[in-house]
């Protein structure tokens, strides 16, 4: 798991993996053993960062809905780049079973939008001020709702706390745009992928042949 603080790309078979970690059983010690023959295939790829005088902030979100077999709860994703350089990225189970595809993909990018809050923030330090950073997801339904100030019945079951959403929105510090399923990078910290798809996405992030 500590690798995943430098390859985004190992972190969904990690932490499928760690979920077994009390009771695992010989497919589990297969799999990790598939990894770590993964990992010294790829021991000089790595994170590469370019030197920019953009700092335009960027988020990409993505959310597996009741993708957990065993307790069906959410995987939600998140990549956060400053420029083209990729500098935050998380996946995690959401805390709650969502009661629908609706509420998953609405939780998801206000867990986003928080990170690059923190971000935002840091950058303020430097005198650098970002306004109407775009969050990337890839579901038309959840901006509508993030744009609609009417509550109603797809909405009405969904905490109060993550209709901060809708709050920054409106101030316009963040602005939801649509992203083609095929161009969402945070696929790969959510759902199992075929090997190009999955050596497209890794390439997108940024990660690179490292010298010796």
């Amino acid at each position: 798991m500590y690798l995943t603080t430098s390859k985004p790309d190992i972190m969904f078979n990690i932490y499928v993996c760690a979920r077994f970690q009390v009771r695992p059983k010989d497919v589990h010690l297969q799999v990790v053993k598939h990894i770590l023959r993964y990992l010294k295939r790829i021991a000089n790829l790595g994170i590469n960062f370019y030197k920019s005088q953009n700092f335009s902030l960027l988020g990409y979100c993505d959310v597996d809905y009741a993708g957990d077999n065993w307790e069906r709860k959410n995987t939600s994703g998140r990549c956060h780049f400053l420029d083209r350089c990729l500098v935050s990225w998380t996946r995690k189970r959401q805390s709650t079973i969502s009661l629908s595809t609706c509420e998953a993909e609405y939780v998801a990018p206000g867990q986003c939008l928080t990170q690059l809050l923190w971000i935002k923030n840091q950058l303020k330090d430097y005198d650098i001020y970002e306004s109407s950073i775009p969050v990337l997801c890839d579901n038309t339904t959840i901006i509508s709702i993030s744009k609609n100030p009417i509550l109603h019945s797809r909405t009405k079951h969904i905490e109060i706390k993550h209709h901060f959403i809708r709050d920054h929105l409106q101030k316009g510090t963040f602005d939801l745009v649509y992203v083609k399923i095929e161009e969402q990078l945070a696929n790969i910290f959510t759902k199992p992928l075929q090997e190009d798809r999955y050596i497209w996405l890794r390439d997108r992030l940024g990660m690179e042949l490292i010298g010796e």
